[in-house]
């Protein structure tokens, strides 16, 4: 299913289901899982069914005895599955209106967990405190036939964008089970974790797992027979999320619950191929004073424990992290800003850490990733094969991204998946790897000719389309003039002068686009051509649009025979459907024709601007390669800003009128939180009684 229509089943699915929840009064936090478990069974069911199809279809058929039962082994072997009969979709969406559906989907859950020893007691079964008319419209949501042919890796996905928003509406304590998939995806594609033993041990609702299953089949390999997953998790409400998760996306784990600063349930010290986490940030009331801190192996840098001094448990992770690592193990975490620039004990450690010549990259991520902070984060990532390569021992790429991002809402950004690719080619250019920069930059120009091919063909129609309903308006409003004196103003109204200049721009673009290549330079005439018309063309079908509906309403037009047999309606809905192709649909956030093809050139000129060579280059404001010597001048400040400089260069390409947007969206959420904010502390008055 390609990506907006996707974006549009998962954002109609999520209103549907969060109607529901708003018209029972339960919580999110209520709410949520009960759900998550709807799309489980629902997922677990395609691929049951259609695991089901493929193994009749190769059963040996017996003269007397027929075909063979069907076994649970057969749907093991391959990857999905055996579902009781009680425990299917279809069984459960078919019961009599009598039946009490919130025990058989308890019942469904409950058989599943008997058959399968790594669900005992994680499913959801508390599907009673739903009404039964609740449920069955749950049911019917997650019946729909679009759903009922999707494939496992769009069933993920759905599953990922359901814990998202649930984050946001604050379920799950606070949302912070949930790394942004962003920050998964640049972690995961740094470290490439493609063999061996993957470790998070703050595993959360298990998102590191799934991104590193979706890496490793994008270079044509099966998660299973490359990788062993293990996590911790302190939350049980978590680790039953990441069991599920994994579940849904055919992966398997182990997944232990307990506290990471007093229990290493995996004891993989130094036996970890990647490790890659997102730990709670800044984390006071660890015991230190615990034999099972004090003499923590995962502590041991330099030959000894390190015990950062202040109350804070930043130091213990970064440590932890570390020390899991095999001598050429990756790894890479989220942590708070504060930590790369932190004093005393913690700096003590910094610098043994940078030291060791193991910290690889350090990217600083801007405001807004996180949906229940706002505060900006640092990615770390550790290189141990680094230690033992005295040219790559003693450097360490800073990277400042943050000025790099796309906003989501007014509260939540992140990053598109062309900014995410870049940051990578950055990262692959400074490992001397130029293959990632290269097939990166010529898919982007390939994309962006295909598209102006698109382009000029779908304008041609435009411009025919334009041209008849201009014609048959124009012809209908001089004759009608004729007889009603009054409706000169609409003969007026249509003589729209920007009809010229806008067909001499089409005509341009149509010439240009028609046969784009997928060079930079030849890409660069036609992406501002884009731009160029974009606004202009969509102001003069609005200026006739407006001109047909006014007259209409003012001269009572469907009253008019000889208006009524112009028969516009099909002709303007089919200007407007063009029109959508080409400028996109804001509705639907659905970019148009003209801003893709600007959109993918201008990512790849992004790209061959700052590295022109195609290999790496420092880039004031962005990054730079800097040696241990340097970073001892900074006091082992490990910040990309302090490092990169300011970027004094003037982005010709910049939209200032989408950034004045963006701006207006921020101050819409700023005044939001400024009128809760004034309305708590004239309540908080009232108490007092001041």
């Amino acid at each position: 299913m390609q990506g907006k229509h996707l974006r549009k089943l998962e954002a109609e699915l999520w209103r549907a289901a969060d109607q529901l929840r708003a018209n029972s009064k339960l919580t999110a936090t209520e709410y949520s899982m009960p759900v998550l478990g709807l799309i489980f069974l629902r997922h677990a069911y395609n691929r049951f069914q259609k695991v089901k199809i493929e193994v009749e279809k190769n059963l040996p058929s017996h003269p007397q005895r027929g075909k063979r039962p069907l076994t649970k082994m057969d749907f093991e072997e391959q990857n999905s599955m055996f579902l009781p009969e009680k425990s299917q979709f279809d069984y459960l969406v078919s019961l009599p209106e009598s039946a009490d559906i919130g025990e058989a989907i308890d019942n469904a859950m409950k058989l599943i967990e008997d058959e399968y020893d790594n669900l005992k007691g994680v499913l959801p079964k508390n599907f009673s405190i739903f009404s039964k008319d609740l449920l069955r419209e749950l049911l019917r949501i997650f019946n729909k036939e679009v759903l009922q042919k999707a494939e496992g890796d769009l069933f993920g996905k759905i599953y990922e964008y359901f814990l998202g928003k649930f984050a946001m509406t604050g379920a799950q304590e606070g949302g912070e089970f949930f790394t942004p998939m962003s920050l998964v995806q640049t972690i995961v594609n740094v470290i490439e974790p493609d063999h061996g033993i993957v470790f998070d041990p703050a595993c959360g609702s298990a998102g590191m797992f799934v991104q590193t299953g979706y890496f490793i089949e994008s270079e044509g390999l099966k998660p299973a027979e490359k990788v062993t997953f293990y996590g911790q998790e302190k939350a049980e409400l978590n680790t039953k999320l990441a069991k599920m998760n994994l579940a849904v996306h055919g992966l398997e784990g182990n997944i232990q619950e307990g506290n990471t600063f007093y229990e290493d349930k995996h004891n993989l010290v130094g036996g970890a191929d990647f490790v890659m986490a997102n730990p709670p940030f800044n984390v006071d009331g660890v015991d230190k004073a615990k034999d099972a801190v004090k003499k923590d192996p995962r502590l041991m840098i330099d030959g000894k424990v390190n015990l950062p001094k202040n109350d804070n448990a930043n130091y213990l992770w970064i440590q932890y992290f570390y020390n899991y690592l095999k001598p050429t193990g990756r790894a890479g975490f989220v942590m708070a800003s504060s930590a790369s620039d932190a004093g005393h004990s913690e700096k003590d450690i910094r610098e043994k850490l940078v030291k060791t010549g193991a910290v690889d990259v350090m990217m600083a991520i801007g405001n807004n990733f996180f949906y229940t902070r706002s505060l900006p984060c640092t990615l770390w990532f550790f290189d141990r094969a680094k230690e033992q390569d005295i040219e790559r021992k003693d450097k360490v790429l800073m990277l400042d991204a943050r000025k790099i991002y796309r906003k989501v809402t007014s509260k939540v950004n992140d990053f598109s998946p062309e900014q995410l690719q870049n940051l990578i080619c950055i990262v692959n250019l400074y490992r001397g790897n130029t293959q990632k920069f290269e097939s990166t930059v010529k898919d982007y120009l390939q994309t962006s000719s295909d598209l102006a091919k698109e382009t000029s063909e779908t304008l041609t129609e435009l411009q025919k389309q334009l041209q008849k309903v201009f014609k048959t308006v124009s012809d209908f409003a001089t004759k009608y003039a004729k007889e009603n004196k009054e409706a000169k103003a609409f003969v007026d109204a249509l003589n729209i002068e920007e009809f010229a200049s806008i067909y001499e721009q089409q005509n341009k673009l149509i010439g240009e686009a028609k046969t784009a290549k997928a060079e930079i330079e030849v890409l660069e005439s036609i992406a501002h051509l884009c731009k160029a018309l974009r606004k202009p063309q969509d102001k003069v079908i609005k200026q006739l649009l407006d001109a047909i509906s006014t007259a209409a309403k003012e001269y009572q037009l469907s009253k008019n025979k000889d208006w009524k047999e112009l028969n516009l309606k099909e002709q303007l809905d089919q200007l407007k459907a063009l029109q959508q192709q080409l400028s996109g649909n804001p509705d639907e956030e659905e970019p148009g024709l003209l801003h893709e093809t600007e959109y993918f050139y201008k990512q790849a000129y992004w790209l061959t601007s700052r590295f022109p060579d195609g290999v790496y280059t420092d880039v004031e404001g962005l990054c730079k390669i800097v040696s241990q010597k340097e970073i001892e001048a900074k006091d082992w400040s490990l910040s990309p800003g302090r490092y990169v400089g300011v970027d004094t260069a003037i982005d010709d390409d910049f939209d200032y009128e989408e950034r004045l947007n963006e701006i207006h969206i921020e101050l819409e959420g700023l005044n939001e939180e400024a009128v809760a904010l004034a309305k708590t502390i004239s309540e908080n008055y009232k108490e007092l009684a001041i």
